[in-house]
C-alpha cells in the first residue's frame, strides 16, 4: 500500500544527513572564488518565488475488524502534481531565517479498492482524489557556513492546507462517485536544500516531506459504506521539490 511514498520519513532524514555530511566533507578542498551577491544574506527581509513538483499519497488506519475479514489494503497510485508560490524571508541571525512560502499545490491520487461484495462493477473499485491546496507553511531555515557561492540548509516547520477540491459541502458521497475530504488540515514539514549564489539572483533547489497530522476523510452517508466504512483515519503525506528564485 502507498508504494510510491513508502518510508518517506526515512528518506528525508537520510538526505539530510547524507547531504550535509557530503557538503562538510568537501569544505577543505574548495578553493576561493569570486563571490556573487556577497551581501545578499545580510538583508533583514527579502522576497522570491518558487515553482516545483509534488507527489502525494494517503496513509490509512482501518477499523479493528477490517483485517479479521481478510481484506486487502487500499492501494494508492500517486501522480505527479505541480507547485507555484511566493517566498518571504526574515533574517534572524547569520545561520537562521524565518520563512513563509504561500503557494498553490495541485495533486491527484487514485484509490484502488479490494473487491468488496457491495461493488457492482470494476468502476466502483477506483476513486480519483484530486486536491488543489492553498498551502501556507511557516518554516525555520538553518544554513551552514557559506563557501564561495554555495550554501546547504535544512528546513523544518508547520503548515496548513485549504483544499479547494475537498467536496466537504457536497451532500453526495461515494455512492454518487464523490469522494469527500476535510477542507483544512495541519502538517509538519522537513526538508533539505542548497543555495547557489548566481550573478543576479540566488537559486535554491530543495526537497521536503509534508506529513498531515489530521484525519481528512469524511465518511459516506451510509455507515457501512465499502469506500469509507472500513477506514477510521486517513492522512496525507507527500514530498515536494521546489526551485526557488530570490
Amino acid at each position: 500500500m502507498q508504494k510510491n511514498l513508502n518510508d518517506i520519513k526515512a528518506a528525508i532524514f537520510f538526505l539530510l544527513l547524507h547531504g550535509l555530511n557530503f557538503t562538510f566533507a568537501q569544505y577543505p578542498t574548495i578553493r576561493e572564488r569570486v563571490m556573487n551577491l556577497p551581501n545578499f544574506d545580510d538583508r533583514s527581509l527579502h522576497y522570491g518565488y518558487f515553482i516545483g513538483v509534488n507527489s502525494y499519497d494517503f496513509k490509512f488506519e482501518y477499523e479493528k475488524n477490517y483485517y479479521s475479514n481478510k481484506n486487502k489494503d487500499i492501494e494508492v497510485i500517486s501522480n505527479t502534481g505541480f507547485n507555484v508560490g511566493l517566498v518571504g524571508d526574515l533574517r534572524i541571525n547569520k545561520f537562521m531565517n524565518l520563512r513563509i512560502e504561500p503557494g498553490l499545490y495541485y495533486s491527484k491520487r487514485d484509490l484502488v479498492y479490494p473487491e468488496f461484495s457491495q461493488f457492482n462493477n470494476k468502476d466502483d473499485q477506483l476513486r480519483e482524489v484530486k486536491s488543489t491546496y492553498i498551502h501556507l507553511p511557516l518554516l525555520i531555515k538553518i544554513s551552514a557556513e557559506r563557501i564561495n557561492n554555495f550554501r546547504p540548509f535544512i528546513l523544518a516547520g508547520v503548515s496548513t492546507d485549504f483544499n479547494l477540491s475537498s467536496n466537504h459541502k457536497n451532500t453526495d458521497d461515494n455512492f454518487s462517485n464523490v469522494f469527500r475530504t476535510e477542507k483544512q488540515n495541519i502538517n509538519y514539514e522537513l526538508g533539505l536544500g542548497f543555495d547557489f549564489y548566481l550573478f543576479y539572483f540566488k537559486f535554491s533547489p530543495s526537497i521536503r516531506g509534508i506529513f498531515s497530522l489530521q484525519n481528512e476523510i469524511i465518511p459516506d452517508n451510509i455507515e457501512n459504506s465499502p469506500w469509507t466504512g472500513h477506514i477510521s483515519k486517513m492522512f496525507s503525506r507527500g514530498f515536494a521539490i521546489n526551485f526557488t528564485f530570490e
